[in-house]
């Protein structure tokens, strides 16, 4: 039997393939997005506590009233706006999740969906399976600034959803309030929805104040607004995730996630809830705390051949390795994972089309000093 695919340009992820590639040659693995040191205590005992207290059975589909709470609490502690925690807030398993659900919510077979290239591997995927067609626009190839005429001029009839992403992943690259202006005209008069994705909220550094979707009501009225509690709490593996939106919107994007996850792992929200109540200094600090390991990691860079770019938020460096290897990313990444003991991530998987030329890869510093201090030692012998 002849099985047609329904996703013919997906393979295994990039971060699957550098990460099993790490771990058959002993490489120091900068590659995959995950930290490497310990979880805030807090968060760990009152895992612990929900788990002995009996909160291991179904949560509410839309996540715990005290989440929900929570979140709406510190969404207007950060950014002036309290969400309804019962009609806006809802909590999925992981900010993918909750990306998938907003897509296959709204979009329908022939919808247009435009994404700013490069983005995240799971936005084209959730597009495809929904029947739209992903409508690529690219970033500046040196700053990765969004160029809105560009936007602007890939909008028809069909267009559906403009996804964007900041801090963004790879570059770490930000909006800032005239991106905010810009967009905001864009959209104004249109029925274009927009999705937000946010999940790096926390981890921006040199002052700068993070544009989140949610501090402007304009765009919020038309808005999935997403985030990720792995990404502010060093715990990916625990696929906590949320999404804020306006009463029509949540209501859709509950129908999709009702018949994928239901409801997501109990005792971790009972946790995050506790967390966040508690704890506000945790996420208040997060730019702070990863602001030190930029900037060490960055000095380290600066002994070696590899040129790092500007980051202004996030947990990624972008280096530009041209003084190195011709080599394209992908073969780049492959050779300095075998050959070098570092694993890194190419940049062309985020693209549909890469730039000509682009020597750039991606390594991750959510790591403890030692794992990035063995990842320099085998760098700077590049």
């Amino acid at each position: 039997m002849t099985l047609q695919t329904k996703l013919p340009k997906v393979g295994t992820t990039i971060f699957t393939v550098m990460s099993q590639l790490a771990v058959e040659h002993k490489a120091v693995n900068l590659g995959q997005g995950f930290p490497d040191f310990a979880v805030p205590n807090r968060l760990i005992e009152a895992l612990d506590r929900a788990m002995r207290d009996g909160h291991n059975q179904y949560a509410p589909m839309t996540g715990i009233p005290a989440l929900r709470q929570a979140i709406a609490t510190k969404t207007e502690r950060c950014y002036g706006h309290r969400p309804d925690a019962d009609t806006e807030v809802t909590v999925a398993s992981g900010a993918s999740e909750a990306i998938f659900d907003a897509i296959a919510a709204v979009v329908r077979p022939g919808d247009e969906v435009i994404v700013l290239d490069p983005c995240y591997d799971c936005y084209e995927p959730a597009i495809d399976l929904a029947g739209g067609r992903a409508v690529h626009v690219p970033l500046d190839p040196a700053t990765f600034a969004p160029d809105w005429g560009l936007v602007r001029a890939a909008i028809t009839d069909k267009t559906r959803l403009l996804m964007i992403n900041s801090p963004h992943n790879p570059s770490g690259a930000m909006f800032d309030s005239d991106d905010i202006e810009q967009l905001t005209a864009l959209l104004r008069g249109t029925g274009i929805l927009l999705l937000s994705d946010e999940v790096y909220e926390h981890i921006v550094f040199d002052g700068r104040i993070h544009e989140s979707v949610l501090r402007h009501p304009e765009l919020r009225e038309r808005a999935f607004v997403i985030s990720s509690f792995g990404k502010t709490y060093h715990c990916t593996g625990w696929k906590v995730g949320y999404c804020i939106a306006p009463p029509a919107l949540s209501a859709e994007l509950r129908k999709v996630h009702q018949y994928n996850t239901f409801c997501t792992f109990a005792p971790a929200q009972w946790a995050f809830a506790e967390m966040i109540e508690a704890e506000p200094e945790h996420y208040e600090q997060l730019g702070a705390f990863y602001q030190a390991k930029r900037d060490r990691f960055r000095e380290q860079l600066l002994t070696t051949r590899l040129k790092p770019l500007p980051v202004p938020g996030g947990y990624f460096q972008l280096v530009d390795y041209s003084a190195v290897s011709d080599l394209d990313d992908a073969a780049f990444c492959r050779w300095l994972t075998i050959e070098k003991g570092v694993a890194a991530i190419p940049l062309s998987p985020f693209y549909e089309t890469p730039p000509q030329g682009q020597r750039l890869a991606r390594l991750c510093f959510a790591k403890n000093e030692a794992t990035l201090d063995a990842a320099i030692e085998r760098l700077q012998k590049l």
